[in-house]
């Protein structure tokens, strides 16, 4: 069964928007928050950042493998995209991550949405 062409278009613009995320929350913790220390390395906000990476990455795997459940998949990264957006927000000087963190969100909850 084909799935219609706006929804093949919005599932390829949220596996990029989480590919997209993935990378820049790996790279922002690995360089960005190693360097700068203090409240950038404290627990709670560099697990975040390393578990929307990994909820990223999954979550592109999931649509690109056509799952079943990559719907619920794309609300929980939704909801962990906008944890972590909310804590390089209050960090500050952490823009990209922030831009990158909302936009995979907003196109998580997309699809997820799509399915209900």
């Amino acid at each position: 069964m084909n799935k219609p062409a706006h929804t093949k278009h919005a599932m390829q613009a949220c596996i990029e928007a989480c590919s997209h995320c993935h990378q820049v929350c790996l790279q922002t913790a690995m360089n960005h928050c190693l360097n700068t220390g203090g409240k950038h390395v404290e627990a709670e906000h560099f697990r975040l950042m390393m578990n929307c990476a990994e909820i990223c990455q999954t979550s592109a795997n999931f649509q690109l493998s056509s799952s079943h459940f990559q719907h619920r998949l794309c609300e929980v990264c939704a909801e962990i995209c906008e944890a972590c957006a909310a804590s390089c927000e209050r960090l500050g000087a952490m823009d990209e991550c922030v831009k990158a963190c909302r936009d995979c969100a907003e196109s998580c909850r997309e699809m997820a949405s799509a399915h209900h």
